[in-house]
């Protein structure tokens, strides 16, 4: 029999690149966004794969539309098997810049659209006692930056809110497992989609990485859930822990790195934007998995092969934390 498994962004970026490993696993693959377009081209892809597509055009921030979503797929395939929380939406401005609608709806579907997920994914798991719910989290969810509080503010809740409910599930001593994959910056169509107040373009923070190699961690983690979480690429990791060791000077780190790194000397994208509406509802504005970066994009990560074997991973990112502190201490050393 071949899993179910429902993803949510499953439009464009990670999802949209997930959702195409599991096709070819030939898996049944809920495909959950709010843009039509978007959603039967990956469709297209799943189906060619030698998967089995189903699209459900829902926005995460409605409880009752996620849970109509869930009802569809175990009516299609059965039992969802895998359930991937990917869905967000943000934008790019100093808090102040930011009105309470923007920040509100950012935090309904970054943060309250997994919650969501998660409601309708355990309410079907729960009472069979198997199912994995992966979070698509961030490396923003452990160390904010500057320009993107809202988000930050989402994933960190994201963190929050798994591990009380992975507290829950082994009290319960449930067969249902919940993990959290920590994601670099990635080469995805957000930067071109998002509502923006800066006066250049958005771009990732470098090291920038390929869709897929997300995608293939989403994979590993769902194959995998027992461990709490996992990151992706070295930069991630290495942030994660360099916070964790000396957050005040990574503080002023970012205070004067943060703004320049987060922009390209590009002209800012013109027209629409995705917070309140999708932009690829036709076809023709597709844009599939990847950005506007692939030229500055990693298709693979050594960290992310080493997060396979524990003992390598310590080794690796400690490493990597010597070298990031280092570097930290050089950058801010006589600065305010």
């Amino acid at each position: 029999m071949p899993s179910t498994v429902v993803i949510t962004g499953a439009s464009a970026g990670i999802g949209r690149a997930t959702a195409r490993l599991y096709g070819r696993r030939g898996a049944n693959v809920v495909l959950v966004a709010r843009g039509e377009g978007g959603l039967r081209a990956a469709a297209d892809e799943v189906a060619a794969l030698g998967g089995h597509p189903l699209v459900q055009i829902a926005d995460m921030a409605d409880q009752a539309r996620v849970e109509a979503v869930a009802e569809a797929a175990e009516e299609e395939f059965g039992p969802v098997d895998v359930w991937i929380n990917c869905a967000f939406a943000t934008v790019f401005a100093p808090f102040d810049e930011i009105t309470p609608e923007e920040f509100r709806r950012i935090t309904d579907v970054t943060y309250l659209g997994f919650v969501n997920g998660t409601r309708s994914a355990l309410r079907r798991m729960l009472p069979r006692d198997r199912g994995t719910i992966v979070q698509v989290g961030s490396a923003l969810g452990e160390r904010s930056i500057p320009l993107q509080s809202a988000y930050c503010g989402a994933k960190h809740a994201i963190n929050g809110f798994t591990s009380a409910l992975r507290t829950e599930l082994l009290h319960r001593g449930s067969g249902v497992h919940v993990t959290v994959v920590q994601m670099p910056a990635v080469n995805t169509p957000q930067f071109e989609w998002v509502r923006s107040r800066l006066s250049k373009h958005p771009m990732p923070v470098p090291p920038i990485y390929q869709p897929e190699v997300a995608a293939r961690a989403v994979l590993y983690a769902a194959d995998h859930p027992r461990r709490k979480q996992y990151y992706v690429g070295a930069g991630a990791a290495a942030t994660i822990w360099a916070n964790r060791l000396a957050p005040a000077l990574l503080d002023r780190y970012l205070a004067r790195t943060g703004f320049d790194a987060q922009q390209t000397d590009r002209i800012p994208p013109a027209g629409l934007d995705n917070l309140f509406a999708p932009v690829d509802q036709d076809p023709a504005a597709d844009q599939g998995s990847h950005g506007s970066f692939d030229d500055s994009a990693h298709p693979r990560s050594w960290q992310q092969t080493l997060a396979r074997h524990p003992a390598a991973t310590a080794l690796g990112t400690g490493a990597a934390v010597v070298g990031a502190v280092s570097g930290i201490r050089r950058l801010t050393s006589g600065s305010a």
